[in-house]
């Protein structure tokens, strides 16, 4: 009977104890509920987060300018490579060929232009000649005009002597021979230089045509020179170079595969300059602006703060760019709140863990407004 006396008695100081600590610890909890809700409330008046977040970077596809046979690959999956590094070497046989066609075409053609300046060459020394023979038979027919009127005036002085008899015949014959045969002597004369006035423009206009043909000549050795400058490119394209410093994707490459011009074969991702894309709604961003100080948090480095600032705002909200616009003129018409991308980029550069950094990577941002 005692026993169970004492066991009522310190059932009910235990029950006592518990109502009086029941009121304690709600009391702590509401306190410390409102206290996380305060905080909370000043916190968002003067920051504001996302976690539609992650780590960008540019990202160069590894393109081919011409088709080809992969001969070798020279580099290996999740590999660091430098701008200029060789990547890829295709087959480059056809391209040699090529590039031995057009020096034998541009040889062609230099030498098609060494015979046409030959025969323009030759036809100015004939131009020249030809006009040296016109000179020559204009100033003989110069001498002959003086012939003729020398002869003429011996005819008309031995005609008046001839009606006076104080000639004989013979010599008024005479006298009549040599001016015919000025008179005869100029007129071959002057057919000899229409002759050769012919023969000069008959040169000339050779010469002319033989001009075009150097003409002609010389701009198919640019065009040859050109084919031989595009075929040299094209075999320099057969060796393919990482565009820029980076990490390579996976590589699904093998020697022996085909591959086309302007066909994407793999990455490399730059990950020297990377930042932030953090979508915020768009009630969030009508305090933000360029400059405001971020700290991001990724979530493969936890409880790791990166210092970081508002770098720009995306032109539009996201879905503008996506695959397929929502259409809001359709007559199912739903109002949601549109997202607006934010360019938070990087600000310390010794941090050691930013290495670790990868783009996709999924982080919190806490955006300070003041």
């Amino acid at each position: 009977m005692e026993s169970q006396t004492s066991l009522n008695s310190s059932m009910e100081e235990s029950t006592s104890k518990r109502k009086k600590i029941f009121p304690i610890l709600l009391a702590a909890l509401v306190i410390s509920g409102g206290a996380y809700g305060i905080s909370r409330y000043i916190h968002g008046q003067h920051h504001e987060e996302t976690d539609d977040a992650q780590i960008d970077a540019n990202i160069s596809p590894v393109i081919p300018r011409v088709p080809g046979y992969v001969a070798e690959v020279r580099v290996k999956d999740n590999q660091r490579v430098k701008k200029g590094d060789t990547l890829l070497v295709l087959d480059d046989r056809d391209m040699r060929i090529r590039v031995e066609q057009a020096e034998a075409a541009l040889i062609g053609a230099q030498s098609n232009l060494g015979v046409a300046q030959a025969t323009t060459t030759a036809s100015q020394a004939n131009i020249t000649s030809a006009q040296a023979n016109v000179a020559t038979v204009q100033a003989q027919i110069e001498t002959a005009k003086v012939n003729v009127w020398r002869t003429n005036q011996d005819f008309q002085r031995y005609s008046n002597l001839i009606k006076d008899h104080s000639i004989t015949q013979q010599q008024y014959e005479q006298a009549l021979a040599a001016k015919q045969t000025a008179e005869r002597q100029l007129e071959v004369l002057q057919e000899q230089k229409n002759a050769a006035s012919r023969q000069t423009n008959a040169i000339a206009s050779q010469s002319g045509a033989t001009s075009k043909q150097v003409n002609v000549a010389d701009a198919n050795i640019r065009q040859r020179q050109a084919d031989l400058d595009n075929a040299k490119l094209n075999l320099s394209y057969t060796v393919i170079t990482a565009p820029e410093e980076g990490v390579l994707s996976k590589i699904n490459i093998q020697p022996g595969q085909f591959v086309n011009a302007g066909q994407s074969l793999f990455s490399v991702v730059l990950d020297k300059n990377i930042w932030v894309t953090a979508n915020f709604k768009e009630t969030q961003i009508g305090k933000m602006k360029q400059g405001q100080k971020v700290w991001v948090r990724v979530d493969a480095l936890s409880g790791h703060q990166f210092e970081a600032k508002v770098s720009s705002f995306a032109p539009a909200t996201g879905s503008k760019f996506a695959l397929l616009p929502p259409d809001n003129a359709s007559g199912n018409f739903v109002r949601v709140v549109q997202r607006v991308p934010v360019k938070i980029e990087f600000v310390s550069t010794t941090d050691e863990k930013k290495v670790l950094l990868r783009p996709g990577m999924n982080v919190d941002v806490d955006v300070n407004l003041d």
